[in-house]
């Protein structure tokens, strides 16, 4: 699953800039599997998160991503078509009905070929910093296939990508990557089934809590997207997700 844009990105277009104005660290390389099928789980801080992490990363990888990116027209949806196939990134409709499934077929794709598939659990970039509500479609594609779940925690990118900047703050940016999660072992070990309707949520609840203590930040059990519509409507933080 080599993609030779995406490697010329990394070491040539994009890479060595990064490398110089947010000098990324990686604590738990050891932790990612050489080769093989892993499903990576990021806490979600900036749009950055999805360079940072593949330019320290040994592996190429795949992201899901809006499938408004691969139907713009002109000559600037041309480009920005080319650019997300060309950094390995699939399109999911995140409106339609049968969402989850389009997700569950991209990484069955991918996972089938050996590759790393990468998720953000969280489905939107924190508001603030501390870690949110994850939704169960990394849990749901961890269970159906059985693959483990590769937990990572990223610290300072929203600081050097404020949500709503485009010009990269000189800020460091550091990246923890967990142990491995058996998604299979996890949910027997709470006495469920991989098949049983409360095991993604179960899970889910398990990978946020291990995201929330690599980044060292609280867990907010309340989705990171309501408590954005809430902000976005001056009605402040709801009730679960008030700043201390």
């Amino acid at each position: 699953m080599q993609n030779k844009w995406y490697s010329i990105f990394k070491h040539v277009l994009i890479g060595p800039f990064l490398r110089v104005w947010n000098r990324p660290e990686i604590e738990g390389l050891e932790n990612i599997p050489a080769d093989g099928p892993v499903i990576m789980a990021s806490s979600h801080q900036s749009v950055m998160d999805s360079f940072y992490f593949p330019l320290m990363c040994p592996r190429q990888m795949v992201f899901p991503a809006k499938q408004e990116y691969f139907t713009g027209s002109g000559v600037v949806g041309a480009v920005q078509r080319w650019f997300f196939h060309a950094v390995n990134q699939v399109p999911i409709d995140r409106e339609a009905a049968d969402a989850g499934q389009s997700m569950l077929h991209a990484a069955r794709k991918v996972l089938g070929k050996g590759g790393m598939f990468g998720i953000y659990p969280e489905g939107t970039r924190s508001p603030d910093g501390r870690v949110y509500r994850g939704r169960t479609g990394a849990a749901r594609v961890a269970l159906a296939t059985g693959e483990p779940i590769l937990p990572v925690g990223m610290i300072g990118s929203r600081k050097a990508n404020p949500i709503g900047t485009w010009l990269l703050r000189p800020v460091k940016v550091r990246m923890k990557v967990g142990e491995l999660i058996d998604p299979i072992a996890y949910v027997r070990s709470q006495g469920m089934e991989p098949t049983d309707r409360e095991a993604p949520r179960a899970l889910t609840d398990h990978l946020m809590g291990v995201l929330a203590d690599l980044v060292g930040a609280p867990y907010v059990d309340v989705y990171a997207s309501e408590v954005k519509k809430s902000l976005a409507a001056g009605h402040g933080y709801p009730a679960g997700a008030e700043l201390d």
